[in-house]
């Protein structure tokens, strides 16, 4: 053997041991990081979570129901330890399913580089030739609106546009038009076809700080939405905003972001978020190039919890929307935990026959059911507790119908300690008039500590029906189709798991009780 091959032997030795030690590494790393998740008591079992790293902003995007699969982008960071926006990498991650409640991670799906030094919110359509087409908005000083396009069946291969960006900024997420008028260049809408030509929103949350707020100019305040159109996706022409805001609805400091226009029954939806206040919509009438508004309502009361929606229209005809459910513990016990970042359950939502909307959860989460317990009618006295004792558990969900004459509230107490030092009330307020989470007694230690309240009009003799779901860390209540609340809640006690029924200021009943432990569908 000559010398020159013992070298290479050696040599080629040496990198096989360092490949075979880097792997058992990696390989016990994410295991170690595998079985820490699983043992967290406050990570979701059932929500869309995601897999590995704090996630903030964890914004569902991109939402598409694409060749017998359901999509979903969410943002994400490559490095979220560091200072810069460039530095943290904002990306796309990618999830799809089958039946909305299994969802496989496939590889990022858009990443920094280009013209763009992160990723920012925006929407997905397919366009005239059958290609699926994101919208996002690319940050750095010479991005503004961007534009990919994918084709193939898994939705894994993304290519920019040689156009990007298709709307410039000239500063952070501000544009100006042709006549020195400034308009949002931020989180686009997806686009939509009408009349054969493409149109697109955007959003003003920048406008508004600097000539709303800094300038104190009236006509750049509250929440606004900017339209545009294009003839082949490439040019894009400003032509107006595209609603108009109304005091007895929104303040002046609340934005228009992540836009969501569709059409549902025989009118049309703006779903969007305010920075400060959350999710919000209105119904109204699209005409001539504009949205006129009717009605407006909330999706987060009490603070910004339910943010960023975003939604899609299946193969069945369903408008399905998620939204990020903001975390509530601090920046420190994030990062400890290795893990932040959680979508809400995917909420069907449709027009009722008076015009407001509808939602209730879709009826794929039922596969999720396991051991189920009915429970008979309960009689609840005034100022009664009636434990459950038949149920216990933080991964449930709960079906429950009741009724009251002069109750002041009534309904369900979750993740209750034996002692009550820690439990989370679910019910209606019938002074209010409000469907309500109270957490101010959820836990000893972190979360927050508020009662939020959605508004339901039961009519005379209208029973409260809900469904109410428990993933550890998050209660999700539907009532009657007509409301949805959500609440993040960090029980400190490993025996919070008791449930039972109220009643305060008059008797109530609860007709029904239908109880399931919930299976997990994360992978970890």
């Amino acid at each position: 053997m000559r010398p020159d091959d013992t070298v290479s032997m050696q040599r080629n030795f040496r990198t096989a041991t360092t490949i075979n030690t880097n792997m058992a590494n990696w390989i016990h790393s994410a295991r170690k990081l595998r079985d820490r998740l699983l043992a967290d008591p406050h990570r979701p079992t059932y929500h869309i979570t995601a897999p590995e790293g704090v996630c903030s902003t964890f914004d569902p995007n991109a939402a598409l129901f694409w060749r017998g699969r359901y999509h979903l982008m969410c943002i994400v960071q490559k490095d979220p330890d560091a200072t810069t926006t460039a530095a943290r990498g904002h990306s796309w991650a990618h999830l799809s399913s089958k039946d909305l409640v299994h969802w496989r991670h496939h590889p990022l799906a858009l990443e920094p580089g280009g013209v763009d030094e992160g990723i920012y919110s925006g929407g997905v359509f397919i366009d005239n030739n059958g290609v699926a087409t994101i919208t996002y908005w690319g940050l750095g000083k010479q991005a503004g609106i961007c534009l990919a396009t994918s084709s193939d069946d898994q939705l894994e291969h993304w290519t920019k546009s040689p156009a990007n960006p298709v709307i410039r900024h000239i500063e952070h997420g501000i544009g100006i038009s042709d006549d020195g008028v400034p308009y949002g260049a931020a989180d686009p809408s997806a686009i939509w076809i009408h009349n054969g030509r493409y149109y697109m929103l955007t959003g003003n949350l920048a406008v508004l700080n600097k000539y709303g707020k800094e300038q104190g100019q009236s006509e750049h305040q509250s929440d606004r939405a900017y339209l545009f159109v294009s003839d082949d996706l490439a040019r894009w022409e400003y032509l107006h905003p595209f609603y108009e805001s109304d005091r007895a609805w929104t303040a002046n400091d609340e934005d228009c972001m992540c836009p969501d226009f569709f059409a549902l029954g025989d009118r049309h939806v703006l779903v969007f978020i305010s920075h400060n206040r959350g999710c919000q919509y209105y119904i109204g009438h699209y005409r001539n190039d504009r949205f006129y508004p009717e009605s407006h309502q909330r999706m987060s009361w009490v603070d910004r919890g339910f943010f960023a929606p975003e939604s899609l229209l299946d193969e069945r005809g369903r408008r399905i929307m998620w939204a990020w459910i903001s975390d509530g513990r601090d920046a420190q016990t994030r990062k400890t935990s290795m893990w932040s970042g959680t979508m809400s359950l995917p909420r069907v939502l449709w027009l009722g026959h008076d015009r407001t909307l509808r939602m209730a959860p879709p009826e794929e989460l039922a596969c999720l059911r396991c051991n189920p317990r009915t429970i008979g009618g309960v009689v609840l006295n005034t100022e009664d507790e009636h434990a459950l004792e038949q149920v216990v558990g933080n991964t449930i969900e709960l079906q429950v119908e009741m009724t009251s004459d002069s109750a002041k509230a009534y309904g369900v107490t979750v993740c209750c300690s034996p002692g009550r030092e820690e439990h989370t009330r679910v019910f209606y307020d019938a002074a209010d008039r409000q469907l309500k989470i109270d957490t101010t007694h959820s836990s000893l230690g972190e979360g927050s500590k508020s009662i939020e309240s959605g508004p339901l009009d039961l009519e005379q003799g209208e029973s409260l029906r809900m469904r109410i779901f428990v993933d550890r860390s998050v209660v999700e209540v539907f009532a009657n189709d007509r409301q949805a609340v959500m609440r993040r809640i960090y029980p400190t006690r490993a025996d919070s798991l008791g449930v039972s029924l109220f009643s305060q200021g008059g008797p109530a009943t609860a007709r029904t009780i239908e109880a399931w432990d919930m299976a997990p569908s994360n992978p970890w």
